[in-house]
């Protein structure tokens, strides 16, 4: 499938992050890949998967683009997602068509640019996961087919409730194609992020992240209130 196509697949439409908490019971390849199999089933477009391994696994039974990145945690950076360029060159050839790396303006090894270069090289398509308007501007600039909302409120203080619809809509307004990510953890929001210009959404925990989903109606059932009725004397 080439680049145009895969685009074209994406337009409006669900990419399913299938990342399990890590080192968790499903964080494995093989629950990875049955994960990624059952979000195409449910309707995604396209599928998410962290890891080179988990991408190679992915890549053998699944027949929708997949997004790849590599995670690392690295001494004297807050950069995580896909640092280096020898991870873009490992995604490529485990089969990820398309690669997302960390776009913020924050201390990095290895200058975005040069990640840029080696995605194209790669001959697949990049998408800049972003926190700001003008970390999108810049990779906008560099040629990057996809700008992604996925740092906005994750890069300082404390993190929103709500999926930043604002910088949506204002990076869509430039003509971009705008991935939206982050905190959209109910459909109705998702909607919303096509609304405001999205090009697609990602969801990841709502979706893929048992041990979270899980928590939610644990905490709120603890703030709940019980009725008279129901308390046990």
């Amino acid at each position: 499938m080439d680049k145009e196509s895969v685009l074209k697949q994406l337009n409006q439409q669900l990419i399913a992050s299938c990342q399990p908490v890590e080192n968790g019971p499903m964080d494995t390849p093989d629950v990875i890949s049955r994960m990624a199999q059952a979000c195409r089933d449910g309707g995604a477009a396209a599928v998410r998967i962290q890891g080179v391994n988990n991408v190679a696994e992915v890549a053998k039974v699944l027949d929708i683009p997949i997004t790849g990145i590599v995670k690392r945690d690295l001494p004297d950076t807050d950069v995580r997602i896909t640092p280096f360029v020898e991870d873009v060159y490992a995604l490529a050839k485990a089969g990820a068509k398309i690669i997302a790396y960390d776009a913020t303006h924050r201390v990095r090894p290895v200058a975005t640019a040069e990640l840029v270069a080696a995605i194209h090289a790669s001959g697949c398509i990049a998408m800049a996961d972003c926190a700001t308007l003008e970390d999108g501007i810049a990779a906008a600039e560099m040629g990057v087919e996809l700008i992604g909302t996925t740092l906005s409120g994750y890069t300082d203080g404390p993190v929103p409730k709500e999926p930043d619809f604002q910088l949506i809509r204002e990076l869509s307004a430039r003509g971009y194609k705008v991935v939206a990510e982050g905190r959209f953890n109910q459909p109705d929001l998702a909607g919303q992020a096509i609304s405001a210009g999205a090009y697609c959404v990602t969801v990841g925990s709502a979706i893929t992240r048992v041990e979270h989903i899980c928590q939610w109606f644990c905490d709120a059932m603890g703030e709940a209130t019980p009725s008279k009725e129901t308390t046990i004397a």
